[in-house]
């Protein structure tokens, strides 16, 4: 049954579930700082509640009365498949299994959303000259199994996540070297979305679309590999994919940044972020994120972050639940109680 945004009971379990990996912590009341829990890799574990039991509850005296869980996926009715991982998280079951009375379901890049309201900044880093804390409505893009996209409007003094799955909008080519490549990048019924490109496979994808259009053979079909070899200078084809791969994600963020008014800033989380920090400091990744006319000016003025921040979408769930009046989160269809 669903329920109306009163604030959830403590103490309450705090879970970012993504594709490949599911991290939890327990926010006891609203002053402690967070109980951490070492990250459950979700191929481990056939369902979320298995990983719950053994990887938290059964390590934790303190019991949880609800459950603030983000989700790889759109949330409908009461059984929700993830995107990338074959768990499907069913909250009446939770509560009956697992001892829970609150349960609140939101969109992963909601969580992201929620933590770059306030990211400070040795949580941060900041590419390009671009400066400023605007209070203003700000955008958080994560390469990671897949390419999550979320937005923070800011209205009437509260803070509002924009869910979406705006990772799956078009992209297309525009160089020549654009149109030498695209030919051989794998098509989900006929089109390229933008994450068929910008997460972990998609690395592997623009990759071999690369040794094709030059007539190589790949060499490798591991995303950490080609990264790897491209940040040491050991591989053409990877070096030329991790410089397209920021150009490319320059261009989405760029095309976000205009769809939200995000005057705020641009974040980009993820792992994949992280470890190419080298290729987004250098000119391409800001380069065609400005390149939007007849608005590169505005764009020359947005801030640009790489979020370091180990465990941030939990931080954001934890800022939620600790003031749960400071963010328009809307928990229609998405809240249930015993």
């Amino acid at each position: 049954m669903t329920a109306s945004s009163t604030p959830l009971p403590f103490p309450i379990l705090i879970g970012d579930i993504g594709g490949t990996n599911a991290r939890f912590s327990i926010l006891t009341d609203a002053y402690a700082e967070p109980k951490q829990f070492p990250n459950v890799r979700t191929a481990d574990y056939e369902t979320i509640d298995e990983a719950i039991q053994k990887g938290v509850l059964d390590k934790t005296s303190v019991q949880p009365r609800a459950a603030i869980l983000a989700v790889a996926g759109p949330i409908k009715a009461d059984e929700i498949p993830l995107t990338n991982c074959p768990w499907v998280v069913r909250p009446k079951r939770m509560i009956e299994g697992l001892g829970l009375v609150d349960v609140l379901i939101v969109n992963d890049f909601e969580a992201q959303a929620l933590a770059i309201a306030a990211l400070s900044d040795e949580n941060r880093e900041r590419i390009g000259s671009a400066a400023g804390d605007m209070v203003a409505s700000r955008l958080v893009l994560g390469p990671g199994t897949g390419l999550g996209v979320g937005g923070l409007v800011h209205t009437q003094s509260t803070w509002i996540p924009v869910p979406g799955e705006g990772g799956h909008v078009d992209l297309g080519p525009r160089s020549k070297r654009d149109y030498e490549i695209f030919p051989h990048i794998e098509t989900i019924e006929g089109r390229i979305s933008a994450e068929q490109i910008l997460c972990g496979r998609g690395i592997v994808n623009l990759y071999r679309a690369i040794c094709a259009a030059d007539g190589a053979t790949p060499t490798m079909s591991d995303p950490a590999d080609i990264t790897s070899h491209a940040l040491v200078g050991s591989d053409k084809a990877a070096v030329e994919t991790v410089s397209l791969f920021a150009t490319y994600l320059g261009r989405v963020a760029g095309d976000m940044a205009l769809v939200f008014m995000a005057r705020g800033g641009v974040y980009l989380s993820g792992g994949i972020s992280q470890k190419i920090l080298p290729a987004l400091r250098k000119p391409e990744f800001r380069a065609a994120f400005e390149d939007k006319a007849p608005h590169s000016a505005l764009l020359r003025t947005i801030p640009t972050y790489v979020v370091t921040h180990p465990l941030a979408a939990l931080a954001g769930l934890s800022s939620y639940a600790r003031m749960p009046a400071n963010f328009g989160v809307s928990t229609d269809g998405r809240r249930w109680r015993a």
